[in-house]
């Protein structure tokens, strides 16, 4: 009998693991689901106080966020083909983020890093996950049905002075990408209501629903949440989200409707999240970025 042929790379590569560093959300289940359904072989390691108590149980390793050097090692012992980073968790303090990288990186080069902002941070992760010879894989190739797709998703659809309101946002946005603050945009009436900082979306939506009972906003109509990738945005690290609670805070906030980049922004609960806008007479559309900016019509 002749000996079987070794493995191609690719057949190995779909044999190894994908690796899921895990934090809060409903995303990692989802794209553990995802994963599975291609016949993909998936490894947990689960972040122990983000990580949801069910995702936990079910998690091959749950360790602190910065026990970095666990972490090396079950990736060495996995053998992963790629690493994603899926889920919320929040900024480490810089001297604990210190300590659990200093037996493998210079003082110069994490300063750097803790230094760089909260992208600039992710940034300097998945260097150093690619440095120890890894690969760091994005959402959107392992599972881009997760992804919003172009167009129209719901029932209801943009009227002209909420395509004005997108094209406003969308511009405010990019003009904003070569700095370290959020991904969204609250447009009323033609002009900037708000801007996503560290709070996050929905501590932007409730801003502006507070705002509403005041004599600037009381008197406007509608408005549009607009949220997308900055320009040349790693997609690997943290990709522009939202879901059924992200419609809930903007139909509270008194807005016509959420505009979101097409192929680059992830909706967790897509079905659920079109069914809250349709039950909440919002729009839900997704922009081709690629293409030409929307226009007032």
């Amino acid at each position: 009998m002749s000996a079987a042929a070794a493995p191609t790379d690719d057949k190995a590569a779909a044999e190894a693991p994908v690796v899921l560093l895990a934090g809060g959300s409903a995303l990692p289940e989802l794209l553990i689901a995802a994963l599975e359904r291609r016949g993909r072989a998936v490894k947990i390691l689960a972040f122990r106080g983000f990580a949801a108590r069910a995702l936990a149980r079910r998690a091959d390793l749950v360790i602190d966020l910065i026990d970095y050097k666990r972490a090396l090692a079950a990736l060495k012992a996995w053998q992963p083909s790629e690493i994603v980073l899926v889920g919320t968790v929040t900024r480490p303090k810089p001297i604990a983020f210190m300590g659990a990288l200093s037996a493998y990186r210079n003082r110069e080069e994490i300063a750097a890093i803790l230094g760089s902002g909260d992208d600039g941070l992710l940034g300097g992760v998945v260097r150093v996950l690619e440095e120890e010879g890894f690969t760091v894989g994005g959402i959107d190739r392992l599972a881009p049905e997760l992804l919003a797709p172009q167009g129209q998703l719901g029932a209801v659809a943009p009227d002209s002075e909420s395509w004005s309101s997108i094209a406003r946002g969308l511009a405010v946005l990019d003009a904003l990408s070569p700095f370290d603050v959020g991904q969204a945009a609250v447009i009323c009436a033609h002009w900037v209501a708000a801007i996503e900082g560290p709070e996050g979306t929905d501590a932007m939506l409730r801003r502006v629903q507070r705002l509403r009972r005041g004599p600037r906003l009381r008197a406007t109509h509608g408005g549009v949440l607009v949220k997308t990738a900055k320009r040349e945005q790693d997609l690997r690290v943290d990709m522009p989200t939202i879901g059924p609670k992200t419609v809930i805070r903007a139909a509270a906030a008194g807005l016509q409707g959420i505009a979101v980049g097409a192929g680059t922004t992830l909706i967790v609960e897509i079905e659920r999240t079109i069914h809250e806008a349709d039950r909440r007479g919002l729009f839900l559309f997704g922009v081709d970025l690629a293409g030409s900016p929307p226009q007032s019509r």
